[in-house]
């Protein structure tokens, strides 16, 4: 929780100094598992004086006969200055009084030793704790609270601790406390003297020490591992590596199981050779400057050792049942408690993916709905497994681990086998943006139902993420779909394949509590649209408006939305495409204005009702480029498309040069409203070139 809260506080200090007018040069954040720490440099001692002026009666009522009346006297009175210094002024709405006050700016320590435990106790903590009044909640009790302007102490308090020089070092490498001589550098350094290093320095000194712990041993090196190295640089102040080691006869266990015991279980980072293979050590981080007499090694030496007993055991035990033996026990798993048993999910995953399974085969893209069947048959039957039952973070790849190394179906061929074996494995993924999609297809389709029909059935329920609650991962689930759909290029329909998905659940009882099918796709297609746009913009780094303008056409179809965001992309900065994007907002308000007047629309074009030669040569052009267009468009060629509705641009640049589009005649305003609707409908299908922003031009 360290980094999500101390970029909180950050952003909350720079925008309190910004709104009070006290922003300086820098805001820096500092934070240990034991503190949270902003410093600002260069912030004002006080806000600047501000004189505005401000209305009072109107002139007429303050003054008669040329003398102030009591409601003049009053306003001077309120507005701190004396009468002869009432201005008279004239605004829209007549003759007004005014006088100009100057606000004297507060002091920095005066706002601050206000407004900063507000901003400190609003941080959010997904887990609080009470621990002084009931209502007062936060992470962890506070001890003490460092608050300095330059040298000197703000005034302020939280949670009952008054502010103070004194900090506390390392707990067991520095004495009990520390004096702040000043704020601003001062600070990191008086803490680093006391063993506490940034969170900067902390990661580089723990990469140097796991560096040269692994140099020890010939051809090794330490597997990088991020989220580790993110999760020990914040539970430690002044770190250091140890190197370990355990018996080589525990490598006959697959890695992936050994290495998640070290790294979920123990914090320990894997070691392996130059080609990836596991080798009998580990790397530990310590919260201290070293273990001279090796007893921190020893003792991690003696619970790893004791951890890979209890995996290989487990290992062991599970084998004396087969995968396709604990398909039945699912029946007494539960999915969700609305939404019935893995059991019933299982059965469901797989109508899905032999639906899904069959469309990709027609488009012909290679896949074997046979490996997909039996994979999803057997996919979560590991959750029934004394492995996954101890270490949750191995579901679906136990069970594709198990796959390998049991007899399915004696009349399978290896191949086969080990295909369904990935499947299995991979069926979770990707489990973030950053994840790799399933490796083979059957894979990703079996991906796909799973997640697939998870959200359905939530959705379905009403069971729908608001705000930064999303309690069943729905939004992250929704990104793996996006994903693999676009990388694996399947030929699939978002709102198509959520419809079948719900479908799963026809004649079932949790479909008596279902919301209404169209509240359902709604909400579906809100979902997907934010999910679509995000993997566009964040992923593949896709311009946002061009994203908009894209998904503005259609956001159903992944693959396809990709495809016409490259081509919009590659043509956009061509001079004639922005001024079409220009064109397209002009006709877009004039449409509206239209709608917002109720001024009636033709319903064909009819081009004797025309007049100018302009507007004519563009109803003539508009066809001829629209069956190219469409033409182009079919054949997916999205650049050449937009290259031939550019072409238009002389055209539309003369009628709107020469055309009054909103004149008084109706029927020449119905036509030429209908041609300007005519351009959009038939050239907006690929994107929607309103959307596209075009610096300095309205």
């Amino acid at each position: 929780m360290i980094d999500a809260a101390s970029q909180e506080l950050r952003e909350r200090v720079t925008t309190l100094l910004n709104r009070e007018r006290l922003a300086g040069a820098e805001v820096r954040q500092f934070d240990s598992p034991r503190r949270l720490a902003i410093l600002a440099s260069g912030i004002h001692a006080a806000q600047a004086d501000v004189t505005e002026q401000i209305t009072g009666p109107s002139f007429n009522v303050a003054y008669k006969d040329g003398q102030p009346t009591p409601a003049a006297v009053a306003f001077a009175r309120k507005a701190g200055v004396d009468v002869s210094q009432l201005e008279k002024i004239t605004t829209p709405r007549g003759e007004y009084l005014a006088a100009k006050i100057t606000k004297k700016g507060r002091s920095a320590a005066e706002i601050l030793a206000e407004s900063l435990p507000k901003e400190i106790a609003a941080i959010y903590w997904p887990k609080n704790m009470y621990w002084r009044k009931p209502n007062e909640r936060f992470v962890r009790p506070v001890r003490w609270v460092v608050a300095m302007l330059d040298e000197a102490t703000i005034p302020l308090e939280v949670a009952g601790i008054r502010a103070g020089k004194t900090s506390r070092g390392h707990r067991t490498l520095s004495g009990a406390e520390v004096t702040i001589p000043s704020a601003g550098s001062a600070y990191v350094d008086a803490l680093r003297a006391a063993k506490v290093l940034g969170r900067a320095e902390r990661e580089h000194q723990i990469r140097r020490a796991l560096d040269a712990a692994t140099q020890t041993i010939p051809g090794a090196r330490w597997r990088e591992d991020k989220p580790l190295l993110d999760t020990v640089v914040n539970l430690t102040e002044f770190p250091s590596a140890i190197l370990g080691d355990f018996d080589p006869q525990f490598l006959a266990l697959p890695g992936e199981l050994l290495v998640t015991v070290m790294r979920d279980h123990q914090k320990y980072f894997a070691v392996e050779d130059a080609r990836g293979k596991l080798l009998p050590y580990f790397l530990a981080v310590l919260n201290t400057d070293s273990d001279p007499n090796g007893l921190i090694r020893h003792g991690n030496e003696r619970v790893l050792r004791a951890r890979f007993n209890d995996a290989r055991f487990f290992w062991e035990t599970d084998q004396k049942h087969s995968l396709l033996e604990r398909l039945d026990s699912l029946r007494y798993v539960t999915f969700q408690k609305d939404l019935g048993s893995y059991y019933d999910k299982t059965q469901r995953v797989q109508r899905l993916s032999s639906w899904l399974s069959e469309i990709i085969k027609q488009s012909g893209i290679a896949v074997r709905p046979g490996v997909i069947h039996k994979a999803a048959c057997l996919a979560k039957t590991d959750l029934t497994t004394e492995l996954v039952k101890e270490i949750t973070e191995l579901q679906g790849i136990v069970g594709g681990l198990y796959a390998r190394v049991q007899q399915l179906d004696p009349s399978l061929p290896e191949a086969t086998r080990l295909a369904i074996a990935d499947a299995i494995y991979d069926h979770y993924k990707p489990e973030s943006t950053e994840d790799e999609v399933p490796r083979s297809m059957e894979g990703a389709v079996l991906s796909l139902a799973d997640k697939a029909d998870t959200i359905a059935g939530m959705f379905a329920l009403g069971l729908v993420p608001s705000g930064s609650k999303d309690p069943f991962a729905l939004r992250r689930q929704a990104n793996g779909i996006v994903k693999i759909i676009a990388e694996k290029k399947l030929p699939l329909r978002l709102g198509d394949v959520m419809r079948d998905a719900r479908a799963g659940y026809k004649g079932s009882e949790a479909e008596k509590k279902f919301v209404d099918e169209g509240k359902y796709q709604e909400s579906l297609s809100t979902l997907f649209r934010e999910r679509l746009e995000f993997y566009l913009k964040d992923v593949r780094g896709y311009a946002h408006d061009v994203v908009k303008a894209v998904l503005a056409a259609d956001a159903e179809s992944v693959v396809d939305a990709l495809a016409r965001a490259e081509a919009v992309a590659k043509v956009r900065p061509s001079a004639d495409f922005e001024s079409i994007s220009v064109a397209f907002k002009r006709m877009k308000n004039i449409l509206r204005q239209a709608a917002e007047t109720k001024k009636s629309i033709a319903e064909t074009l009819d081009t004797g009702a025309l007049k100018e030669e302009s507007e004519k040569a563009l109803a003539v052009q508009i066809p001829q480029t629209a069956t190219v267009v469409e033409k182009q468009r079919a054949g997916k060629n999205y650049e050449g498309a937009l290259l031939e509705i550019a072409k238009l641009r002389p055209a539309i640049d003369t009628f709107f040069d020469k055309v009054m589009v909103m004149v008084d005649d109706e029927k020449l305003r119905a036509n030429r409203l209908v041609l300007l609707q005519t351009l959009l409908k038939e050239f907006s299908t690929i994107a929607d070139f309103s959307e596209i922003v075009i610096e300095g031009k309205a």
